[in-house]
């Protein structure tokens, strides 16, 4: 079968990993992204001279740029993905809309057909950018205006949408593949409802608590759409599901291989990347429509460098010591995050994915959170923990999750007292005196042996015998740092706190997440009130306002515009007098 002798992927971490893992089982050399991933002559220049016959895009960066799929082919490589023309008109959501209206899938109202609340979202991109949601006429200007200042920023182009926002609606996709000789089919449905800030964090397949008769049309309308614009390789096709009445819209067409890809590739026993191979080889896709069957159920956790618990706000450091769950029965991790690893805010924040697969949803869920509890992210924080509780909630295990249930409801923090007390017998195995006159046993002559008793900043714990196991931790004279079922905790000993640095309450001012400060608002001598905005910092294309905490004057300006700054640093100062 005539292949690709090497391919290029224009595209780096987890993705350009899972690429060449396919490349290699099919004796195809991969070679990995280089250079400025947004420049697509940088990234041109990197294929020829690696010696490639083909360009993979992944996900991200170039994947969705026409100008870049078209260039590729002017250079002499195979594009693998979907025509520069298709990419074109189905890469725009208001094009995109226009073209399945006239394939006779159903979209969303816009305009005077949509009456409050509404969704104002950029015609040109996705991931969540220059999205606002509008529940009063008075609010929509201000949201517009928000909305196209994160586009053009995000994507070069500032065009809106408005369209009727469901409240209680299902993120409901579906996998299409099609070839050069006219053949498109489908690999199923998948499940992304679980988001936060039109983010997905959780997805699965095939979608659950479907009626087969609207997983059925929704099954035909990706077909219809897919085959109406003559579409080749992989690509998603994306619908909302409005709960409360059944009926499904049209969202938008991601023409390029999806980051949740695995879940498919773990029920229907098929590989995408395979597949897109073959396709652009030429070759025509093996197997037809009555040929795919689902086989058990899948779901995938994105492990995020965010604070779930803290806004999701990005995060950056060291990954000290990192451990997947590997080799677990039924599990599956797509990573490439290393121990030692430096991650900053320069790329998306997503680290890795854990996937788990079972018979039913019920135990693919079990597998999910099992490994979830067994990986190891120590150096900064991640989403793991979060991710855990969402998982073996009530609500996710019922399917009661909705786009915006994660706007609308908190997922708690797991209690840190397990984790204190492993933490405790960690700090006591490190430095424990196991013999003589001052051995850490509690002896006591005439008397009982005394309990050993280790003290934390946050709390005490008393220890009366070993634990099955301990977790990997990191232990210091003064701290220790461990992962309990996900969750990243730093113990710290009440005698290592001579200097706190800034504390909450001295009128100090730091920043929230490690970014660049956008804009500096005040001047040392300033006086300002409680609540005026001091100056911004941004991050992964979130924008966060620092305000005065209380009325005084700013005493320090710390911070100067496009300063790059770690989480903690001190920006300003505030005297209350």
């Amino acid at each position: 079968m005539d292949m690709f002798g090497t391919v290029y992927v224009a595209n780096r971490g987890e993705i350009a990993r899972r690429v060449a893992r396919t490349c290699e089982m099919l004796g195809i050399r991969a070679v990995a992204g280089t250079a400025d991933f947004l420049d697509p002559s940088a990234q041109i220049a990197a294929a020829l001279a690696a010696g490639a016959d083909a360009v993979h895009p992944g996900y991200g960066f170039l994947s969705e740029n026409a100008g870049f799929a078209r260039a590729v082919s002017d250079a002499g490589l195979t594009w693998i993905g979907p025509t520069p023309a298709v990419i074109e008109r189905m890469g725009r959501k208001d094009a995109a809309r226009d073209i399945a209206v006239g394939a006779g899938v159903p979209v969303v109202p816009t305009g005077d057909e949509a009456s409050y609340p509404v969704l104002v979202k950029a015609a040109a991109g996705g991931g969540g950018k220059g999205m606002r949601i509008v529940r009063s006429a008075a609010e929509l200007d201000e949201a517009v205006a928000a909305a196209k200042r994160e586009s053009a920023a995000a994507f070069g182009d500032d065009t809106m949408l408005i369209e009727k926002y469901v409240e209680r609606g299902r993120h409901i996709e579906v996998q299409v593949l099609g070839d050069t000789h006219g053949n498109v089919v489908h690999l199923l449905t998948r499940e992304c409802s679980a988001q936060r800030r039109h983010q997905k964090v959780i997805e699965e397949a095939p979608a659950p608590y479907l009626p087969d008769e609207v997983r059925h049309r929704i099954h035909t309308a990706a077909v219809d759409l897919a085959r109406s614009v003559g579409y080749t390789n992989a690509g998603t096709v994306e619908f909302l599901l409005d709960a409360a009445t059944g009926e499904f819209y049209f969202l938008e067409m991601n023409t390029r291989l999806q980051v949740e890809h695995p879940v498919t590739e773990e029920v229907t026993g098929l590989d995408l990347v395979q597949l897109q191979l073959l396709v652009a080889a030429g070759h025509p896709l093996p197997f037809d429509q009555e040929s795919v069957h689902e086989s058990g159920h899948a779901m995938e956790a994105r492990v995020y460098a965010e604070d779930a618990y803290h806004g999701f706000l990005p995060q950056a450091g060291r990954a000290t010591l990192v451990q997947w769950p590997t080799g677990r029965p039924g599990t599956r991790v797509d990573q490439a995050l290393e121990s030692g690893q430096v991650v900053s805010t320069s790329f998306d924040p997503m680290l890795g994915k854990v996937i788990g697969s079972g018979r039913d949803r019920e135990q693919a869920r079990n597998v999910l959170i099992n490994a979830l509890d067994e990986t190891v992210i120590l150096g900064l924080t991640t989403n793991t923990g979060f991710l855990r509780e969402l998982a073996a909630s009530d609500a996710f295990a019922k399917g009661e999750i909705d786009t915006a249930w994660l706007d609308r409801n908190q997922v708690e923090p797991p209690d840190p007292a397990p984790a204190r007390e492993l933490a405790a017998h960690a700090w006591q195995q490190a430095h424990a005196r196991p013999d003589g006159p001052f051995a850490s046993d509690g002896f006591r002559l005439g008397a009982p042996a005394a309990p050993v008793r280790v003290d934390f900043e946050d709390g005490s714990v008393v220890l009366h015998g070993p634990p099955d196991r301990l977790p990997p931790a990191i232990v210091t004279a003064h701290t220790v740092e461990l992962a309990h079922h996900g969750q990243r905790y730093v113990f710290t000993r009440p005698d290592a706190a001579a200097d706190h640095g800034p504390e909450a309450g001295d009128g100090t001012v730091v920043a929230p997440m490690p970014g660049t400060v956008l804009d500096v608002r005040v001047a040392e001598g300033d006086t300002v009130s409680s609540g005026d905005v001091l100056g911004t910092v941004e991050a992964m294309k979130m924008e966060l306002a620092l305000k005065a905490p209380y009325d005084g004057v700013v005493t320090t300006v710390a911070a100067a515009t496009g300063d790059q700054v770690a989480l903690g640093s001190p920006l300003f100062t505030v005297d209350p007098a």
